[in-house]
C-alpha cells in the first residue's frame, strides 16, 4: 500500500473523468474542482498539567450550490489541508448522488486523540468550535462525526455554539446522541448503506449474496456494522482487520463476537473465533466475493490492485482506491461501488437528523432505516442507469457523471449575481 497519492488530486482526476462524458463548459468544471474556502487555524489549548499546546486544524467548505455545507470533523495525526479539501469535495458529490439538498464540507484537527485526556479533548473541541462559530449554523455549515470523533465531540460542539450564540439550535451539528437531538439509526447508517449498495450490486450482477464470502479492512464503526449487517443478509465474513492486524477463518466467524473482543482488548487480533492472524494487505487481496475497505484513503494503490481478487468492492471508507488502482481494477472487471454512493448512509441519516431538528419532530428507527433504504436504492438505480446509458467502463466515473451533472445544474440554474 502507498500513502503517496494526493487525495485532492485524486478527486480532481475523478471530476475530469466524469466531465469527459458531460456537455458542461470547461470553466464550470474548473469551478467544481476547487473548494470555495478553507479555514486553517492554530488552536492553543491548556493541557492538564497547565502547559499550553498549539495544534493545527482545518475546515473546508467545498461547494454550497445545492444547500448548506455538510461534512464530518476528524481527529487524526495525518490530517492535512489537501486531505480536508478532498474529503469536502467527495462530500459535495456524495450528497449530490443521493440527491439530498446539502453541499460538501470537511474538517479536522491534527492530533492523535489517544495522546490526550478526555478533559483535554473537550477543551480542544470547544476551542475549535469557537473558531468555527462564524462559519457554521443550521443554514450555513453542519459538521458531523468522522474518524476518531463521535457523539461526545458533537455534543460539545453543539453546547459551545449554543452557549456563544445564546440560542437553541440542535441542527447546527449532526451525529449527536439521542438526548441531545440525535437521530435513531445514525450510528449504523454508514455500514448499512455500504451493505445495501453491495446487495443491489450483487442483484445487478446476477450474483447470490447468500453464502458469499466477505473480507473487511477496518473494524471501526462502519466496518463492524457492515460485517454485522452483511452476516444477517446471509453472507459469510471470513476476514477482517484493524490497525493492529487481521483475522481469518475460511468458515466464517461471528462479527459481533469479534467486535466484543476488540472492545475488551483494543484489537480484533487474538479473537478465538478466527483460525489465523493475517495482515491488512492479506485482507485486501483475499479471494472473496465482496471486499469492504472501511479504513482510510489510499488503502489500495496501483501495485496492490494487481493482487486484488474480490469480485465486488463496496467502499465504506472515503477514497480507499487511488485513481491508478481504479484503472487496474477496471481492466480486471472488479465491480467497484464508489464511496460517494456506498458510504452515503452517514450523510443521508445526518440529513434526516437535521430535518428532525428543524421540525422538532423525531422519527422511529424503522422510519429512518426505511427512508435510507429508499434513497440508497434509488441512487444505485440512477448510477447503473448512467453506467449503461453512457457505456462507461469505470463504475466510479458513472457515479461522478450523476453527481457532477446535478451540482453543475444547480449552479447554472441559480444564475449569476452581479
Amino acid at each position: 500500500m502507498s500513502g503517496e497519492a494526493n487525495p485532492f488530486e485524486s478527486l480532481q482526476s475523478q471530476i475530469d473523468d466524469a466531465a469527459a462524458h458531460l456537455e458542461i463548459d470547461d470553466d464550470v468544471i474548473e469551478r467544481l474542482k476547487y473548494p470555495e474556502r478553507v479555514l486553517e487555524t492554530n488552536l492553543t489549548v491548556e493541557l492538564d498539567d497547565g502547559s499550553l499546546e498549539r495544534v493545527k486544524a482545518f475546515r473546508s467548505q467545498f461547494n454550497g450550490d445545492r444547500g448548506p455545507y455538510k461534512g464530518g470533523i476528524r481527529y487524526h495525526p495525518q490530517v492535512t489541508r489537501d486531505e480536508v479539501k478532498a474529503l469536502a469535495g467527495w462530500m459535495t458529490y456524495k450528497t449530490a448522488i443521493v440527491d439530498i439538498p446539502l453541499g460538501g464540507g470537511k474538517g479536522g484537527i491534527v492530533i492523535n486523540p489517544d495522546d490526550y485526556s478526555e478533559s483535554e479533548l473537550e477543551r480542544m473541541t470547544r476551542t475549535f468550535a469557537t473558531e468555527l462559530r462564524p462559519m457554521i449554523g443550521a443554514d450555513r455549515d453542519i459538521p458531523a462525526p468522522d474518524v476518531n470523533t463521535g457523539q461526545r465531540e458533537m455534543n460539545w460542539i453543539k453546547d459551545t455554539y449554543e452557549s456563544l450564540e445564546n440560542t437553541t439550535e440542535p441542527g447546527v451539528i449532526t451525529g449527536k446522541n439521542i438526548a441531545s437531538g440525535g437521530s435513531e439509526g445514525r450510528v449504523e447508517a454508514t455500514g448499512r448503506s455500504t451493505v445495501i449498495a453491495a446487495r443491489e450490486a450483487f442483484d445487478y450482477l446476477d450474483k447470490d449474496l447468500e453464502g458469499a464470502t466477505v473480507a473487511i479492512q477496518g473494524y471501526g464503526n462502519a466496518g463492524w456494522i457492515a460485517a454485522k449487517l452483511i452476516d444477517e443478509m446471509g453472507a459469510t465474513v471470513v476476514a477482517a482487520s484493524d490497525s493492529s492486524g487481521g483475522i481469518y477463518n475460511p468458515d466464517g466467524f461471528d462479527p459481533v463476537a469479534a467486535k466484543d473482543h476488540k472492545n475488551e482488548t483494543g484489537s480484533i487480533v487474538g479473537y478465538e473465533g478466527a483460525e489465523e492472524v493475517i495482515t491488512n494487505e492479506d485482507v485486501l487481496t483475499m479471494d472473496v466475493d465482496l471486499l469492504i475497505p472501511a479504513a482510510l484513503e489510499n488503502a489500495i494503490d496501483e501495485d496492490l490492485a494487481t493482487d486484488v481478487q474480490a469480485d465486488v468492492i463496496s467502499e465504506a471508507a472515503n477514497g480507499p482506491l487511488t485513481p491508478a488502482a481504479d484503472e487496474v481494477l477496471e481492466e480486471t472487471d472488479v465491480f467497484v461501488i464508489p464511496d460517494i454512493l456506498a458510504n452515503a448512509g452517514g450523510v443521508t441519516v445526518s440529513y434526516f437528523e437535521w430535518v428532525q431538528n428543524r421540525q422538532r419532530f423525531y422519527w422511529s428507527e424503522e422510519k429512518v432505516n426505511a427512508e435510507l433504504e429508499e434513497i440508497i436504492v434509488d441512487a444505485f438505480d440512477a448510477f447503473v442507469e448512467t453506467y449503461e446509458e453512457y457505456d462507461i467502463d469505470n463504475p466510479r466515473t458513472a457515479a461522478y457523471v450523476v453527481a457532477v451533472r446535478r451540482v453543475a445544474e444547480s449552479f447554472e440554474e441559480a444564475g449569476t449575481l452581479l
